[in-house]
């Protein structure tokens, strides 16, 4: 199994399925369990082709007092409290995303969960390749730096955001952490308006941090043309996470602005269209540019008779195609040289044509 890690490192690009806490959703409307409904979203996303299955682990008492005020779209969630929201979708801990990583070791695709507290970045360790912080810790600094120092790579969501903060965190986890970071631009609203990605703002990333990944959290609602998803990666995002659902009509929480399967087969065939619309970049003459740069290009051209023995001058010589001659380039080396057989007006100059003086 190809890991998000070392597909950052081969430059290739990657789609994180953020399934969060949608499996519950999902059971509900199946009348399955929650671990079935986890394991149903992770096989899909698997056969869907992504690369990596993120959950997040949380406790709602540990992530939201009781009067933290909801910031969502009301009108799709309903909950008006944090902490009402969390609660519906916190049963699972150690044991069951134990289960989790191990049932995406037997299909083949990348286990990762956001951990929101301390127990949870502990027990999360063993069964991830990377920590994943959410935006909404990158001021929880000694949350932070505790996940720092276990000196696991990490990916940090940088949304609603200052550039004096995203240093200060990216400050601190190098001075406990040796591993490259992978920035996640995002937008903290949810869904996200079109007119409100700012996705300039991954180039501005890649300029203020040109040691580090780049990638995009994206929290708007997909398009067909996966225009949004395109533009980042050719703005530089390396990686994307995108909320995933097996169903966008269902109310509440992450379903109605998230991807589901048709829209992840979409995304990865739309981004495997431009990579190789992008080819790779080389200053060189394309292997199909041949039979084009032989008959396009111009040689040297006896613009009349020219006698043998005579000394070449340039009013003798004029520029006409194909380029199956002396270039042009190479004009003076060849003014002032003697023709060593007869040459006929319109022939076009090779070298065995001409000798020193």
């Amino acid at each position: 199994m190809e890991t998000i890690q070392n597909r950052l490192q081969e430059g290739k690009f990657s789609l994180i399925a953020e399934i969060g806490v949608n499996y519950y959703d999902i059971a509900k409307k199946l009348n399955i369990s929650a671990m079935d409904a986890a394991k149903m979203m992770v096989l899909e996303a698997k056969n869907a082709g992504i690369h990596a299955v993120k959950f997040q682990t949380y406790k709602a008492g540990t992530l939201a007092s009781k009067n933290s005020p909801s910031y969502w779209d009301t009108t799709e969630e309903a909950t008006r409290s944090q902490y009402e929201l969390f609660k519906k979708f916190d049963a699972f801990g150690e044991k069951e995303y134990t289960e989790l990583k191990e049932f995406c070791d037997q299909v083949g695709i990348e286990f990762c969960s956001t951990p929101f507290d301390f127990a949870s970045a502990d027990y999360l360790y063993d069964l991830m390749n990377f920590y994943k912080i959410s935006s909404s810790d990158l001021s929880n600094l000694p949350f932070i730096e505790y996940m720092a120092k276990k000196n696991k790579p990490i990916i940090l969501s940088i949304g609603a955001s200052n550039l004096d903060e995203i240093q200060r965190a990216v400050d601190l986890i190098h001075k406990h952490n040796d591993k490259k970071l992978t920035l996640l631009h995002c937008v903290l609203e949810y869904p996200t308006p079109y007119e409100h990605a700012n996705l300039a703002k991954i180039a501005s990333l890649k300029q203020a941090f040109p040691d580090e990944y780049i990638g995009y959290s994206d929290h708007t609602k997909p398009d067909y043309s996966c225009n949004v998803i395109k533009t980042a990666y050719l703005l530089g995002a390396q990686v994307v996470e995108k909320h995933f659902t097996l169903d966008k009509k269902l109310p509440g929480n992450d379903h109605y602005h998230a991807m589901d399967v048709r829209d992840a087969e979409n995304i990865l065939q739309q981004i495997e269209y431009v990579e190789m619309l992008k080819g790779n970049g080389d200053l060189v003459c394309l292997q199909s540019e041949g039979a084009a740069r032989l008959n396009a290009r111009r040689s040297i051209v006896a613009a009349c008779e020219i006698k043998k023995g005579t000394v070449l001058t340039e009013k003798q010589l004029t520029f006409k195609r194909p380029g199956s001659g002396i270039s042009p380039a190479d004009i003076k080396k060849v003014v002032g040289k003697k023709a060593v057989i007869d040459i006929a007006e319109d022939t076009i100059l090779q070298w065995d044509m001409i000798g020193e003086q």
